[in-house]
């Protein structure tokens, strides 16, 4: 930690400076329980990036949800961002339950993938690296009853 012209502390690592005193608080101790633990480019532990779906992902996901609402089968959907992932959940009526979520889980893409395709009860039905492989389980075709 280092003291800047007009008193307040900003951390130096590897051509980075955090972000300063936030000036509305005053509080130091809130101020240093901040910047605690690793310093990752440059944004506090306070700010982390959500994780997002990209347009082209969002576009995957957006091209199966259109063919099944035409259908009849859904009728909303639910975007969240969070730190850790991004959820796309999938809904038959709106007071519903999600019947799917889509997620995608950035520290999984190194080891399962890092999307998924989860049940209503918690049941991954399908994860891999490749999203649009991933949601060919939401596209499968229904069978039918034929009465002969």
């Amino acid at each position: 930690m280092s003291e800047t012209e007009d008193g307040s502390r900003a951390a130096l690592r590897t051509g980075f400076a955090a972000h300063s005193r936030d000036k509305t608080s005053g509080n130091s101790a809130a101020h240093s329980s901040m910047h605690s633990g690793t310093h990752s480019g440059g944004k506090s532990n306070a700010h982390k990036a959500l994780v997002a779906f990209h347009r082209t992902e969002l576009d995957v996901i957006l091209r199966v949800y259109g063919r099944r609402v035409a259908e009849g089968e859904w009728r909303d959907y639910a975007i969240d961002h969070m730190t850790d992932r991004a959820i796309f959940s999938i809904f038959r009526r709106a007071s519903e339950m999600p019947l799917y979520k889509v997620e995608k889980v950035p520290a999984l893409a190194r080891k399962q993938g890092a999307y998924r395709v989860v049940a209503t009860g918690g049941t991954i039905l399908k994860r891999g690296h490749d999203l649009a492989q991933v949601l060919k389980i939401l596209d499968r075709p229904k069978l039918k009853l034929v009465s002969g």
